[in-house]
């Protein structure tokens, strides 16, 4: 997500809605069934490693970004991106992934105050065959929203967008490798036109531990500079199982931004809990 450093001006827009539906998957994730004892934590981790994978889940990925912004600050965005499956006949699934930032940025200047509040909502819809493609690709395409859900038009572009969405990956042994991109253009007022791209790559250990590299890389093509974030780096996952509770997967990482625009960030870190409700 970009999060574009302007001068506040409060705004509302319709997140109560946002805040609605997020209410209704978290208590579909919750009211899910737990995993069947045949899945092993290996299992389990091979599927969160699996944008549409057909097992609910509901993240919560905090993102923090260090010396942002003009005024070289630390911007934090917690991402909640709750993932539902619905089942299409036979052959097809239709994966919901929806991305509900709140965040806390510095300001852009002395004397503003940081702004903290909710950001634009992001749903994305993958239609994906429930066979890979040629026995091997895992594959899902669709649109993808920009829902104007920000409470401050410094936390988003404050307009409402849609583009097309697509993710393909394989795997192979212990490996789970492929890529997601995106496009979102505006539907009304300032242009604006938001692409990113995500190699993911996973290897994953004995015991439900993994090493993991998803960064995401994202380019602003109205920018009036160098509209290019490319982070470099990584990190490690577990999945692990308690008594009497679902299944959670713990990842940790970190990446350098080896490309970024004039604001942007010299480098960040992720840390994500994200709860499993396999079938």
């Amino acid at each position: 997500m970009q999060i574009r450093f302007r001068p506040p001006n409060a705004t509302c827009g319709p997140f109560v809605p946002i805040l609605g539906m997020l209410a209704v998957a978290i208590f579909t994730a919750i009211a899910a069934p737990v995993a069947a004892e045949k899945l092993s934590e290996n299992d389990l981790a091979k599927k969160t490693q699996n944008p549409i994978s057909d097992m609910i889940s509901l993240p919560f990925q905090n993102n923090t970004s260090y010396k942002s912004g003009p005024r070289e600050r630390t911007q934090n965005v917690l991402n909640i991106q709750p993932v539902i499956p619905i089942g299409l006949g036979e052959n097809y699934t239709l994966i919901t992934r929806t991305i509900l930032p709140i965040v806390s940025q510095p300001s852009a200047a002395r004397g503003q105050d940081r702004q903290n509040g909710i950001g634009d909502t992001s749903l994305s819809l993958f239609l994906s065959p429930k066979l890979p493609l040629f026995g091997a690709l895992i594959f899902g395409a669709g649109p993808i929203f920009n829902i104007p859900t920000a409470s401050d038009d410094a936390l988003g572009a404050d307009q409402w967008g849609t583009g097309l969405t697509a993710v393909g990956l394989t795997m192979q042994g212990p490996v789970v490798a492929g890529l997601l991109v995106s496009n979102t253009w505006s539907l009304e007022g300032e242009d604006f036109s938001n692409f990113v791209i995500q190699p993911i790559f996973n290897y994953n250990l004995p015991g439900g531990w993994y090493l993991t590299s998803v960064p995401l890389m994202t380019a602003d093509w109205e920018a009036d500079d160098n509209g290019w974030t490319v982070p470099v780096g990584g990190g490690f996952g577990k999945v692990h199982r308690f008594s009497g509770m679902p299944p959670m997967n713990f990842q940790a990482q970190a990446f350098y931004n080896a490309e970024k625009p004039k604001d942007g960030a010299d480098w960040s870190t992720r840390f994500q809990i994200q709860l499993l409700f396999p079938k």
